[in-house]
């Protein structure tokens, strides 16, 4: 039976985009499938009571600062030189996990996050102009008119909604969150405990 990892996934989180590569890296190498589950992480923070660690945290001295610092080390150790924070973070990602869902559900999850992954975090799409969006889209071989009539859809709505509710009912409360069967991990530091127990035939 192929091995599988589960990523829950909202293209808003920074931390996101900086475990995508590294985990594409790693399930490759273990001969593994990669599941992407969309997830609105504005609901599920409002489901669990969580908030963003930089308001989080934002009282406690020195923790935002040893959290960049600790950021800067990741980007450096997987060489993630491409990255930059998005100049309209934190935005609303609402219309592109919905679009993400529409995707999983062809699916062609990984590569609309493949796609948009870069679009957003590397090149700063301008995520307020449908225009940017759609081409972004279309540069990447999706049909963005289809994927945007989708999006308003109440299947796809609905879908997006559930999907979070379900993803917290598993025990999810911030992205990145990764399971292989039953076994959660949350957080990027969490790779080398995710291929120790791939390796391990899970």
């Amino acid at each position: 039976m192929t091995k599988r990892v589960e990523l829950v996934f909202d293209f808003v989180s920074p931390n996101a985009y900086l475990v995508w590569w590294p985990l594409r890296e790693l399930v490759d190498r273990c001969e593994a499938e990669l599941d992407v589950i969309p997830a609105f992480l504005g609901g599920m923070h409002k489901l669990t009571g969580n908030a963003p660690p930089f308001v989080r945290d934002a009282e406690v001295k020195g923790k935002n600062a040893y959290a960049m610092l600790e950021m800067q080390r990741f980007i450096a150790k997987h060489g993630l030189t491409k990255y930059k924070m998005h100049p309209q973070f934190p935005f609303n990602s609402i219309l592109l996990q919905r679009m993400l869902f529409a995707a999983c559900e062809d699916g062609r999850g990984v590569q609309f996050a493949d796609a948009m992954l870069r679009a957003i975090w590397e090149e700063g799409l301008d995520i307020a102009s449908p225009e940017a969006v759609g081409a972004a889209m279309a540069a990447a071989g999706f049909d963005a008119a289809d994927l945007f009539e989708r999006a308003q859809s109440d299947a796809v709505k609905q879908g997006l909604a559930a999907s979070t509710d379900a993803v917290v009912a598993r025990g999810a409360f911030g992205i990145p969150t990764m399971w292989i069967g039953n076994e959660m991990f949350f957080g990027k530091e969490r790779l080398g405990q995710i291929e120790d127990l791939l390796s391990q035939g899970a």
